[in-house]
């Protein structure tokens, strides 16, 4: 039995519940997966503990932050019963058995809805297949504990969406937890389930992360499976969001796994990422870009970031603050965006397009203005950003930026009150660049504002350097702690 969110009012708005609080120390919702499995392996804690303590978060906590959009706590109860067997047998069925694990709703998940923040997707209807991602996670018996908001089609850089309203930032409820996984991070961040699956075609996972304080990975494209195949093409990509990088390793080790159904899929990796945590970032050759030569950044992101590039020259990188020869690149990015959300609302009636989020029925009527030769001119672009960074990382093994120029704003806008312009794209400056380029890239926690809110430092590789990033990243999570910081 699914339990469905409801309430919205006629502004789109929940009503507020009582502030989210981070679970207590010691709880099983406050411990990573890798630490809850060692728990049920000694025996001494239970699937069922952790199921619970994650769902009484959820029931304490999502009121406020709005991060479900369906939570399932009597079909999360009888897995972790199931799973609680098994090791009790000593016998468990997969890599996350009983590991507390949520959904973005935008991957298809077997006998749930899956809506994509639209009130014009039929929730009556046969909901029959997983999608890649989560049919490696049941196989290795992860527990669904529910599905986690998004914008609708899952098109901007934060969350909100005619469907469910606002979700919120867990560092504090009146900002934005980013988008457009923000329910997912919102979850991760307030203890709501250790492990969630994001998307990302624009810095979908790194956004969130960077305003949330947790980790994600968005990986070379194909490298995790897809299905059904992104109305954004070759943009979009998914990915880990956890609070830490083990934990994320542990997660791409089960979805990076071959999956017919997504024609671009890659081979099944020869190495587990787990194993290649151990890897040193000593020696290696690290670029620095504050800006990628063009991105104005707030002061005080500027400074925590350079702070914490400091931490690779302590472990022995070699780091030189540089810009890659790459330029801006929204305008054919927008091409390429504005024309899949066309596509992917081709097929409504002018009815249903009036129950679109506004933003977005104004990047579908700007996408139908796109002719064939300009979507061709924006993939000539792609494939010179690609190369260009080719070369780049010829000379540089990894790429150190802000994941995000700013700390997270108001909730319920697209951009900040003050802000110019009227696209998310116009503050994601640094994210967009990388699914252009399908490159790896992670958002790691590496400080705080004065206000208390999270700063993200990006860490960017070369196409298929998965393992790269999350050994660098790992690197600088041991010499910079921050799993152990709560809202």
């Amino acid at each position: 039995m699914s339990t469905k969110f409801e309430g919205l009012d006629q502004s789109g708005e929940r009503e507020a519940g009582p502030a989210p609080r981070s679970p207590r120390a010691g709880s099983p919702a406050a411990l990573p997966a890798t630490e809850l499995l060692a728990g049920y392996a000694r025996g001494d804690l239970s699937p069922v503990e952790a199921t619970d303590a994650v769902l009484d978060t959820i029931e304490r906590n999502d009121p406020a932050l709005n991060a479900f959009c369906l939570v399932a706590p009597d079909e999360a109860r009888a897995a972790a019963r199931a799973s609680e067997e098994r090791w009790r047998r000593g016998e468990p069925a997969g890599r996350l058995d009983g590991v507390p694990t949520s959904i973005k709703d935008m991957m298809l998940t077997r006998g749930w809805p899956t809506l994509r923040g639209s009130l014009n997707t039929d929730r009556d209807q046969q909901w029959e297949e997983d999608s890649p991602a989560v049919a490696r996670l049941r196989e290795q018996a992860a527990v669904f504990v529910g599905k986690t908001t998004t914008p609708e089609l899952a098109w901007k850089g934060v969350t909100d969406s005619p469907l469910t309203g606002i979700t919120r930032n867990p560092w504090d409820p009146t900002k934005t937890p980013g988008g457009s996984s923000g329910g997912a991070s919102a979850a991760v961040a307030s203890g709501m389930a250790p492990l969630a699956t994001g998307t990302d075609a624009g810095g979908s996972v790194r956004i969130p992360a960077s305003f949330t304080g947790i980790f994600a990975l968005k990986p070379t494209r194909g490298l995790v499976p897809h299905h059904p195949a992104s109305a954004f093409g070759t943009l979009a990509h998914s990915g880990p969001m956890t609070r830490t990088v083990a934990d994320a390793a542990l997660m791409l080790d089960v979805l990076a796994q071959p999956d017919p159904r997504d024609w671009g899929a890659l081979p099944t990796p020869d190495v587990s990422f787990t194993e290649g945590l151990r890897r040193s970032v000593s020696g290696l050759r690290v670029a620095f870009s504050p800006t990628l030569g063009h991105v104005r950044v707030d002061a005080q992101v500027a400074r925590i970031v350079a702070e914490a590039v400091r931490a690779f020259e302590e472990l022995g990188a070699h780091v030189e603050q540089t810009d890659p020869d790459i330029y801006e690149c929204v305008d054919d990015f927008h091409v390429l965006w504005f024309t899949g959300a066309a596509k992917a609302t081709e097929g409504l009636t002018a009815a249903q397009r009036e129950r679109l989020d506004p933003g977005l029925r104004e990047i579908v009527e700007q996408g139908l203005t796109y002719s064939a030769q300009d979507y061709v001119t924006a993939m000539v672009t792609r494939m010179d950003l690609g190369r260009r960074m080719g070369l780049f990382h010829q000379d540089y093994d990894l790429l150190l930026t802000p994941t995000m120029p700013i700390p997270a704003f108001e909730a319920g806008l697209e951009v900040p009150p003050d802000s110019p312009d009227r696209r998310w794209t116009s503050w994601a400056g640094f994210s967009y660049p990388f699914n252009m380029t399908e490159q790896p890239a992670a958002s790691v926690p590496c400080g705080f504002t004065e206000e208390g809110l999270p700063v993200g430092l990006q860490i960017v590789g070369p196409r298929h350097s998965d393992a790269l990033v999350l050994a660098a990243s790992h690197a600088f999570e041991r010499a910079r702690p921050w799993a152990d910081a709560w809202p």
